[in-house]
């Protein structure tokens, strides 16, 4: 369901009037794709959470891994971004 949310999102040209790189604007991103599946859904989360085998940030690190996301250059973003979806 994400993936076809994402192409919605892309499609809508949504993301152009956000501003790149900010944690409101990944904030909206994840309240767009994941409102349907989880209740933080475009909030910082408050629990730690696993997929599988794999375990997303800690809490613990979260808002100081959110701080160093805003302060990576745009073209580091857009590379981050490119790879996630290959």
């Amino acid at each position: 369901m994400s993936k076809k949310k994402a192409m919605q999102l892309f499609e809508s040209g949504y993301l152009y009037i956000l501003q790149p790189g900010t944690l409101d604007s990944l904030l909206q991103i994840h309240r767009y794709l994941f409102a349907e599946i989880y209740d933080f859904a475009g909030q910082v989360r408050e629990v730690n959470i696993a997929k599988g085998n794999f375990r997303f940030a800690p809490v613990a690190y979260l808002q100081e891994a959110l701080r160093n996301i805003e302060k990576m250059p745009q073209s580091t973003l857009m590379k981050l971004s490119r790879s996630m979806w290959r």
